[in-house]
């Protein structure tokens, strides 16, 4: 029905969920983020508490692989269910159930991990973590949707494509990117419609928001208007610098 990605940028910190499918909706039900405590993607057949119930026990400090076995084992649909998860210290964790329809499985790598089910092959997962490693130099957001394009080339969801999201978290409570695609011919294509369009302006204006060393964020028009432009200038420079943007 579905893989995704969850991952960790070591060098912002940035942690989140990348993930495509051919179902309606795919970011209201499979990613959950939360900073400070890790992200997970519960799919198959989702079991929305392996979410939410996820991130309370990752908060209170059990690790990944723990919490899938508390979640598994008190599931009699386990064998229907995957699940993919990072907790607070990096670690990742995954479970595929015996009855989840084929081709499906999982990889863990240093930093992100990759699971998917119903899809044409092993070669989709296998593809998006190769493209995931080797494109370290993007932005995760960016990152994420590039290499789930990659795994859809490979063949991606048998069924076909419908859906995409990402869901990414920095240092801030709320998310850096929270991007959904519910129902589209090329849903991977308008999401990375969606990213580029962030750094339009969305992304800067971030910038000036409430924060937590900063609760009350920039309120002066003017001086927001001023910090926006010069945060779009330097991010033109900087890509010109790199070259072309993928």
């Amino acid at each position: 029905m579905t893989w995704s990605i969850v991952a960790r940028d070591p060098a912002t910190g940035e942690i989140g969920v990348g993930v495509s499918t051919c179902a309606f909706a795919v970011g209201a039900r499979v990613p959950f983020v939360e900073t400070g405590t890790g992200a997970i993607a519960t799919q198959a057949f989702v079991n929305p508490f392996y979410g939410l119930r996820g991130l309370e026990l990752l908060r209170a400090g059990a690790d990944a692989q723990s919490v899938i076995d508390i979640l598994t084992l008190a599931d009699a649909g386990r064998g229907q269910r995957q699940v993919h998860m990072l907790d607070r210290a990096g670690r990742l964790a995954a479970y595929t159930g015996a009855d989840c329809v084929p081709w499906c499985g999982h990889l863990i790598r240093d930093t992100f991990s990759v699971a998917g089910n119903m899809l044409a092959g092993v070669e989709v997962i296998e593809e998006t973590a190769r493209v995931f490693a080797a494109e370290s130099a993007l932005p995760l957001a960016r990152r994420m949707i590039v290499a789930l394009q990659a795994g859809e080339a490979a063949g991606g969801d048998k069924r076909g494509k419908q859906s995409a999201a990402i869901r990414i978290h920095d240092a801030e409570e709320y998310a850096l990117f929270d991007l959904r695609v519910d129902d589209h011919a090329d849903p991977l294509g308008e999401l990375a419609r969606l990213e580029r369009v962030a750094h339009e302006r969305y992304l800067h204006y971030r910038k000036v928001m409430p924060r937590r060393d900063d609760p009350s964020g920039v309120t002066d028009r003017a001086e927001i208007e001023r910090l926006i432009a010069e945060s779009i200038a330097a991010e033109s420079i900087a890509a010109e610098k790199a070259g072309p943007a993928r």
